[in-house]
């Protein structure tokens, strides 16, 4: 049966508005295991920098650890390529049939602009 975990730092720092919409799409999403890894869409911004900042929900549906080393992540928008990053996340490990929301990071220069990043898709590339 899927779980919902969190990493330390976002259990420690999530606002309680944020942790209700993460638990909302968990519960919508827990059961579309087609896929043994889903993505599902938090939110979208920039920060400082202006890096893109896409958070999801990572959905490990397999049995075994999901882990990202040299793991290289596109962030689409209607098919289109927008971003693309190699990650490798030491500390970030999602257990079998668990699920935990993450941010990914995008520098600047690493995405292509868009008039919308909204409604996008995160996928293995």
């Amino acid at each position: 049966m899927q779980q919902l975990q969190f990493e330390a730092s976002w259990d420690k720092q999530l606002a309680p508005q944020d942790r209700i919409n993460i638990e909302k799409i968990f519960r919508e999403t827990k059961d579309l295991t087609s896929l043994n890894i889903l993505f599902s869409p938090i939110r979208e911004a920039f920060n400082h920098k202006e890096a893109l900042l896409v958070s999801v929900l990572v959905h490990n549906f397999a049995d075994s650890p999901l882990v990202f080393h040299d793991t290289k992540l596109a962030y689409s928008i209607n098919g289109d390529i927008i971003a693309e990053r190699t990650f490798t996340l030491p500390d970030f490990v999602i257990p079998a049939h668990t699920s935990m929301p993450w941010t990914f990071i995008f520098p600047k220069g690493s995405y292509q602009m868009s008039s919308s990043f909204k409604n996008g898709t995160i996928k293995f590339s």
